[in-house]
């Protein structure tokens, strides 16, 4: 029997049970690719990473990101948990994460007292803005009223930077409230949009004061709703300095509220000559520590 030892992790939260759940593989030595997937999709978390040696020395690790359901090129609350149980790997508080979508940079957050709460992570790719949907769809997919979509300032738009493309749709606070992904129209959003590959993640925000509240669904990827979503974050707030037309900005996004799980993801954007990068980060508190015992190999 060969044994691989895993952590689970918080992730954008100062306290147990609230935030977005992760299991942490530090060591995935040995771990086929099926064993991976079938391993996120028993643990049954929106995701599960993997830890690899890095394939450039002068990086801290390679990292591979499971849904229940496929390997992601990228997401954010993995890679800020992940740099938070990796700490001790950490050069000058920096973490370098190789991930299919690119070099992620991990930066270490501390609390008052120095030691590690945290983490801030870089979009590994500017802002890449895509199609639009039309208002009745995206408000069937949210299982809201059309004029729950607020169109004052943009469509319901796809983003992404290097994650899951998502659609950003700003709605109403009574439509926030009442939102309930509908399964059917998410399939036939994906029939009628086939720029979209299939893929469908649905991010809902209302402007709440000097923040944000948000609320995100993937039910296509098995996440019926995600506590918080990094990599959603990160094009919010990219998507938000483009139409600002500001060099720089930062927004605090709330998420998570309605399933009981609070989340705070502090979010930020700015203009360079390669485009808009974001960048967003939060707390992280260790949960549990287990191991898995598995037989031998499974085939890739």
């Amino acid at each position: 029997m060969r044994s691989f030892s895993f952590v689970t992790v918080d992730v954008f939260t100062d306290r147990q049970f609230g935030g977005n759940q992760l299991a942490v593989f530090p060591d995935a030595r040995g771990l086929s690719d099926a064993e991976m997937q079938a391993l996120a999709a028993e643990l049954n978390l929106s995701e599960t990473t993997f830890v690899l040696p890095p394939e450039d020395p002068g990086n801290t690790a390679r990292v591979r990101i499971f849904s229940r359901t496929a390997e992601m090129p990228f997401a954010g609350h993995p890679n800020v948990g992940t740099g938070f149980v990796l700490a001790d790997r950490a050069r000058g508080g920096l973490l370098r994460f190789e991930e299919i979508a690119g070099l992620v940079e991990v930066q270490l957050d501390r609390d008052a007292c120095g030691g590690i709460s945290g983490a801030t992570i870089a979009a590994p790719q500017p802002l890449t803005i895509g199609v639009t949907l039309p208002r009745d769809l995206a408000a069937a997919c949210a299982g809201i009223a059309p004029d729950g979509v607020v169109l004052a300032s943009h469509p319901p738009t796809v983003a992404t930077d290097g994650g899951a493309p998502r659609l950003l749709v700003e709605v109403t606070a009574a439509a926030m409230t009442t939102a309930t992904p509908d399964l059917t129209a998410f399939r036939r959003a994906v029939a009628a949009t086939p720029s979209l590959g299939g893929k469908l993640s649905l991010y809902l925000y209302r402007r709440d004061g000097s923040g944000l509240r948000a609320r995100m669904f993937s039910p296509l990827t098995g996440t019926w709703e995600d506590a918080a979503t990094g990599s959603a974050a990160t094009p919010l707030a990219g998507f938000l300095l483009h139409l600002s037309g500001a060099v720089s900005g930062s927004w605090d996004i709330v998420q998570g509220v309605e399933m009981g799980r609070p989340s705070l993801l502090r979010t930020s954007a700015s203009r360079t000559p390669r485009g808009i990068h974001a960048r967003v980060g939060g707390g992280c508190v260790p949960v549990f520590r287990g191991e898995v015992r598995l037989p031998g190999g499974m085939e890739t």
